[in-house]
């Protein structure tokens, strides 16, 4: 069974990828189709609108914009129950199941965005986030997380990690097979007519949502002379030459059209500008506006990761908390929020809601690894987060990283008990993670203590040179093999292990002092009247 897929564009030309009709190859008998319409309670069709289709039980998503009509079409699916629901901005639709029992069936479906929610914009419940401003910035001090230094800088790995975090359709990675076909008719359209409006938008947002910023540029700067008042195309224009390096050329565009009106829009691309051109301050100011202006999942989402990514934690948990209270169904959100509370050294309850993302998007890797990653480094076992792991090893048996995980975090939660049914199972798992990643260094390092665990040191160290091999410079599978040869009575060899340990602990501790002073922190002043803020910095 071969599954395609087809680049859904997202505000700024960002791509996610979703598979296409669900068995597209399936016999002709075997598939039908879902026609229908999204309009709103006056019966007038709704243009660019989201109608996602599930398919039950498997997993799958697709996504489909609307036409000019409202209209949307979803062709080639198998035989089976489907759930739809439509979009836009912060508008939703009623979900509505529909079965397809008969092959070459047609089924008609109608969604309806309420006529009350149309032109409207969600309110931002400021009380929420409680009164801060960012006010300077300053040199990197431990200030703004709490902790060990392991737990510091697993916070500061998994906050780099959430400016990643696409959209709920970020899962999707597969490339359209039928993107160099399609890119090539459109090249050959704007050939044609290098003057065509259409033809160069149309390119343009190809290779914008293709990430190819540089090749997005000059056909997007055609269609702005062309149409010099086409803020769309204006927009597309501004964010590939940001995302291209052509910082100047892009505020000018950001700049001009800010000063004609206030625009959240443009604002998010100014706190875009402003980051990549190294004055964070300018770019949290620029994304709070945005979020004031349009409270929408994204301005919340990109604002939050901003005081995160410069350590005002405290701060971007709560626009985080603001944001999934705004947007429930938000796996991202959870996601974030998630870390914001990791570093600020919630545990648990960052656990729970990485727990809660992962059940909003089951197939989803994203918050699985997050939670991974916060299980390891936590001072002690975390609730919910052993039966997770479990449901990503057994949703992908041949991921090294899910089996690893999970075999880390159950003999966690079980007090690495050495009872031949615990050391069983987590065995089990650290083996399946090796089958599947000769070079999994982190699988090979857990089997060697596994086997410590067990008194047996020529084993343990036998992983230990595995764990190595795969990752010369892991400080901790030095150390254990330089205790399993002094145990073994090799005391020239661990004096080695140890001398190495120390040797790359050094240059490691250095590697993270650099990258810190590259981070600017926030300083931030919190308003007299705001409960519960004082321990902040």
């Amino acid at each position: 069974m071969k599954i395609c897929f087809r680049p859904i564009v997202a505000l700024f030309g960002s791509i996610a990828l979703l598979p296409c009709g669900a068995l597209a190859q399936a016999p002709r008998d075997a598939i039908a189709s879902i026609l229908g319409t999204v309009h709103d309670g006056s019966g007038n069709g709704i243009n660019e609108a989201s109608v996602r289709l599930q398919g039950q039980g498997s997993g799958r998503a697709e996504e489909h914009k609307t036409d000019a009509s409202g209209g949307f079409g979803f062709p080639g699916l198998s035989l089976g129950t489907y759930v739809l629901s439509a979009s836009k901005g912060d508008r939703h639709s009623s979900e509505v199941t529909v079965s397809l029992t008969t092959g070459g069936s047609v089924q008609r479906v109608d969604l309806t965005l309420p006529l009350s929610e149309v032109g409207q914009k969600p309110q931002m419940e400021y009380s929420d986030v409680q009164s801060f401003s960012v006010a300077a910035v300053t040199d990197w001090t431990a200030a703004g997380g709490h902790g060990s230094d392991t737990s510091l800088r697993t916070s500061e790995a998994l906050n780099r990690e959430i400016l990643r975090l696409k959209p709920d359709d970020r899962h999707a990675s597969t490339v359209d097979p039928r993107a160099s076909e399609r890119e090539q008719s459109l090249r050959s359209a704007l050939d044609k007519a290098p003057q065509d409006l259409q033809a160069n938008e149309d390119m343009g947002r190809f290779y914008l949502a293709a990430e190819r910023y540089s090749d997005a540029v000059p056909p997007l700067q055609a269609a702005f002379e062309i149409d010099r008042n086409n803020e769309r195309n204006e927009l597309a224009l501004a964010v590939a030459l940001a995302r291209s390096g052509s910082l100047q050329s892009a505020r000018e565009h950001a700049m001009q059209r800010l000063s004609q009106k206030d625009s959240p829009e443009w604002h998010r691309l100014a706190g875009e500008i402003s980051e990549k051109s190294g004055d964070p301050l300018n770019a949290v100011r620029e994304f709070e506006r945005a979020t004031k202006a349009a409270p929408s999942e994204e301005n919340y989402f990109t604002w939050g990761s901003e005081l995160l990514a410069h350590r005002a934690i405290w701060q971007a948990k709560d626009v985080f908390e603001s944001g999934v209270k705004a947007f429930p169904n938000s796996s991202r959100m959870l996601t974030a929020l998630g870390a914001a509370l990791f570093g600020g050294a919630q545990y648990e309850e960052a656990a729970r809601r990485l727990c809660e993302a992962s059940d909003l998007e089951p197939t989803d890797s994203e918050p699985y690894l997050f939670m991974g990653k916060v299980e390891i480094a936590a001072p002690n076992s975390l609730p919910c987060i052993e039966t997770k792991l479990q449901r990503f090893a057994q949703m992908k048996p041949a991921d090294p990283i899910a089996n690893l995980y999970y075999a880390m975090s159950y003999w966690k939660e079980h007090g690495k008990g050495v009872d031949p049914q615990t050391l069983h199972l987590v065995e089990t798992h650290l083996n399946k993670a090796v089958e599947a990643d000769p070079n999994c260094s982190g699988a090979y390092l857990q089997l060697g203590v596994l086997n410590a665990a067990r008194g047996d040191f020529a084993a343990a160290s036998a992983f230990y040179r595995k764990a190595i091999d795969a990752d010369p410079q892991s400080t901790e599978a030095h150390y254990r093999l330089g205790v399993a040869y002094d145990r073994l009575g090799e005391k020239a060899k661990a004096a080695e292990e140890f001398r190495l340990h120390d040797e790359f602990e050094k240059q490691q501790a250095a590697a993270v002092d650099r990258q810190r002073k590259e981070v600017k922190q926030f300083l931030v002043q919190v308003g007299e009247n705001s409960p519960g803020q004082s321990p902040h910095p």
